[in-house]
């Protein structure tokens, strides 16, 4: 069994993923699951205090976000539809993180 540690930059924090596979190809390919790149700041406000969040919605919908401690925005990991195990970070259609605004729910 091999490993490989990997290390992704969000914000001002560091996080250590550890991948594993039988052979360096497997290793690789489980590398290449986390498909998202380092993201320094906010795409709304610009502060780098942002941090790894998860969620279920309705009892079945999970939902990992990367959320600003500041204003309270987010972006959303995507999913593969042909492999729920590559994760990606949402873009709009120009190709830009989709930052999105906290909006507060209503009661």
């Amino acid at each position: 069994m091999l490993q490989m540690m990997v290390t992704k930059r969000l914000g001002r924090r560091q996080f250590h993923f550890t991948v594993q596979g039988a052979n360096f190809h497997e290793v690789v390919a489980e590398y290449d699951r986390l498909s998202f790149p380092d993201v320094a700041k906010c795409g709304l406000c610009g502060s780098d205090n942002l941090d790894l969040t998860a969620r279920v919605a309705q009892d079945k919908f999970k939902y990992t976000s990367l959320k600003c401690l500041d204003c309270r925005g987010d972006v959303t990991f995507g999913k593969r539809q042909d492999d729920d195990q590559t994760v990606f970070l949402r873009k709009t259609e120009d190709g830009k993180l989709d930052w999105r605004v906290w909006e507060k729910e209503a009661k």
